[in-house]
């Protein structure tokens, strides 16, 4: 919270625009210390190379004078300066903001993000601070923001305002409270089928059996939630009996990882997170995967396999919708990570309850079963979009990498 003036003292706000360069805050820090004035506030911004210095002063002597000399002071600099003696030192929107949004788009349009905008104020919601958090593979923006209906009905209204706008406008808009909890995540969980790789797995298998058809419709049913999960794995995997075991390492040295997977996962651990996956898929394809990225979990599904030959059949707890929150609520305990704590991302039915027990649930470009209960939709094909949401910067992770020795940004 801002502080106030001190009594008999003139409150006094300096705004320096114009192009940024080295020196511009020296000399005007420097008329201040002069003046012999107590700093209340400083902000500052870079936008393209042009600077946005605001300074909020105590002047106890000679508020005019002190005018007259910043002013003198930034022409030497070729800067321009606006002063206001006498303003209020409180603003209400420095009191903190209740919510961070993440706007995402390919691009973001200024009509778009004016429908944002607007739907906001419509709600009573002033916009803070923005600021851009990413320019690759998405543009993305990172909005603080103080709800007036500071609730959780007011959190409903707000989640589903945004999300009617972002079908609208072409946008993903995540809403996160802002607080010590959005900053303090420290274990996430992939889905693997159509998250962390590109396809099913049980495809790819059955395509080598020649009977993708018939399960990729039995898929499809499944993660609309239309048919039980459990059983479309059993009749999946049914139609897989003969099959040679060989079958399961052909599809694992055949896996193509999601763009931006190996990103999100490199900058993840980084920052100390633990990183695994909950698949509805087979620990024989799975283990690959879970070596290949340096993951710290796994939990699938175990095929039956006798005499080298796929039988059809699953052995041991099946990993299904409700197994999936199951094996998050262990690993958590495991790594001892409250469950808020935790980050969960999927994209079909069967990741309902696994995204709904996280903290926070991602659903990646997701059924509609799943999109109506995450706390976050995504919509683009890039699984590091996933870091702009946690709060990293594009800025952040390439910075990273270059430190690392990577030769290979943006990837």
């Amino acid at each position: 919270m801002v502080a106030r003036s001190a009594p008999n003292s003139t409150p006094v706000l300096i705004t320096v625009t114009g192009p940024d360069k080295p020196g511009v805050t020296s000399v005007l820090f420097a008329v201040l210390t002069r003046h012999g004035v107590d700093i209340i506030d400083v902000e500052q911004v870079v936008i393209r190379g042009q600077l946005v210095l605001g300074v909020l002063v105590d002047a106890e002597r000679d508020p005019e004078g002190l005018q007259e000399t910043v002013e003198q002071a930034m022409a030497t600099v070729a800067m321009s300066v606006d002063v206001e003696v006498g303003v209020d030192p409180v603003s209400p929107a420095r009191v903190g903001s209740s919510h961070v949004l993440i706007v995402l788009g390919r691009p973001v349009t200024a009509k778009a993000f004016t429908e944002v905008a607007r739907r906001l104020a419509a709600l009573g919601a002033n916009i803070d601070a923005i600021r851009r958090v990413a320019d690759y593979p998405v543009t993305g923006l990172e909005l603080r923001v103080s709800v007036s209906q500071d609730t959780q009905t007011g959190d409903a209204d707000l989640r589903s305002a945004l999300a009617e706008v972002s079908v609208r406008v072409g946008l993903d808009i995540a809403v996160e409270r802002e607080g010590l909890t959005r900053r303090a995540k420290r274990l996430v969980v992939f889905d693997v089928d159509s998250t962390l790789i590109q396809g099913e797995v049980i495809e790819m298998l059955a395509a080598k059996v020649g009977c993708e058809d018939q399960v990729r419709e039995i898929t499809e049913a499944a993660m609309r939630g239309e048919v039980d999960f459990t059983e479309a794995l059993r009749r999946r995997v049914a139609l897989l009996e003969g099959a040679p075991e060989a079958v399961l390492d052909e599809v694992a040295e055949a896996l193509t990882l999601t763009p931006g997977a190996r990103t999100t996962i490199r900058t993840l651990k980084r920052l100390g997170f633990r990183c695994g996956v909950v698949s509805g898929g087979f620990t024989r394809v799975i283990d690959r995967l879970v070596d290949e990225l340096g993951l710290d979990f796994s939990a699938a599904n175990e095929l039956e396999i006798v005499d080298g030959r796929i039988t059809g059949q699953v052995t041991g707890e099946v990993v299904d919708r409700a197994g999936k929150a199951a094996a998050l609520r262990r690993f958590a305990e495991r790594f001892s990570v409250p469950l808020a704590q935790c980050v969960a991302i999927g994209d079909g039915a069967n990741d309902i309850d696994m995204l709904t027990t996280a903290g926070l649930g991602v659903a990646f470009n997701a059924k509609p079963a799943l999109r109506e209960v995450a706390d976050t939709a995504l919509s683009h094909p890039y699984l590091d979009v996933v870091l702009f949401v946690l709060g990293v910067t594009r800025a952040e992770v390439e910075a990273a990498d270059a430190a690392d020795g990577l030769g290979f940004p943006r990837q």
